[in-house]
């Protein structure tokens, strides 16, 4: 006898929040309670297909701290089911969840990642949380922890052919590596798609990187769009953005100070002088709960 789908039952549903950043999409699972999940890889690709699962750019874990001064850790999945070091729009949600689910009640907050100790600033109206600061850390800007077989001290201006198209690539990490491409016609006319997977790939980035293409809109005022390692274009980078504004910083297309920087899903605004911390300001939002068969 055939079970008809709609009589299916299942011993547990994982509860769910969907939540974004400037349309960098991401569902959240809330373990700081209850133990985690089996088989993250796989419960990621499903949970994260746009046409038969709940869609999103992945999925992450908020999960007890291990010390270190942090009061959460933070774990990402990308749609892919590849592990990611950091995600500056899922940590703001981060931040969202935990003060509004009334978990950690406090305006300055620290969350463990792969990449390190992250420092978040929440703005708090009414008892919700529209924005958060976080302190992104400073960028590093050497090849062999960036993970690109490329000799010198900074990869800043490199030139770069792909498909008989030649471009000057700025190599940095937000704890996660970003392969920065200013182009001078318009980057919504640019052929992500295209460009994106292949530089993604290319031998001499160790484990992948994320690329970003972007153009000068103005003084500190950008336009960028993101290829990210392991999901395929999405609305908005936030670590992409922090990376951006480094580049153009370094390159001298931007004055040190803050940045705005302008995705396909809103805005964020980046702050970063040389030797210091880059700050990345930007929203949180809920976008609906959930349940998912475990």
């Amino acid at each position: 006898m055939t079970t008809s789908y709609a009589a299916r039952r299942f011993d547990t549903l994982l509860e769910f929040v969907k939540m974004q950043g400037c349309g960098n999409d991401y569902l959240f699972l809330n373990c700081l309670n209850v133990p985690p999940p089996a088989q993250l890889p796989a419960l990621a690709r499903s949970m994260s297909d746009r046409h038969f699962g709940a869609g999103a750019d992945g999925l992450v874990l908020v999960l007890p701290a291990r010390g270190n001064g942090a009061d959460c850790r933070m774990q990402m999945f990308n749609s892919d089911g590849s592990e990611a070091e950091m995600c500056g729009n899922a940590i703001r949600c981060v931040a969202k969840l935990v003060y509004e689910r009334g978990e950690i009640v406090r305006e300055k907050i620290n969350v463990e990642t792969l990449a390190g100790l992250m420092k978040l600033e929440l703005t708090i109206e009414e008892g919700r949380v529209p924005s958060v600061r976080v302190d992104m850390g400073q960028p590093c800007f050497s090849p062999q922890k960036i993970g690109v077989r490329l000799e010198g001290e900074r990869i800043i201006g490199q030139p770069l052919e792909v498909e008989g198209r030649r471009f000057e690539m700025t190599c940095v990490s937000m704890g996660n590596p970003h392969a920065v491409i200013f182009l001078e016609e318009p980057v919504e006319d640019f052929q992500v798609s295209r460009y994106g997977p292949i530089i993604e790939h290319l031998p001499i980035f160790i484990n992948r990187t994320n690329v970003e293409f972007v153009n000068v809109r103005g003084e500190n005022l950008l336009r960028q769009r993101t290829w990210e390692r392991g999901a395929g274009e999405t609305l908005a980078c936030g670590t992409g953005a922090s990376a951006v504004a480094v580049a153009s910083i370094s390159t001298g297309r931007c004055c040190p100070g803050k940045v705005d920087i302008l995705l396909n899903g809103g805005a964020l605004a980046i702050e970063w002088r040389d030797g210091e911390s880059v700050f990345m300001t930007g929203p949180a939002e809920e976008v609906y709960t959930g349940r998912w068969p475990d």
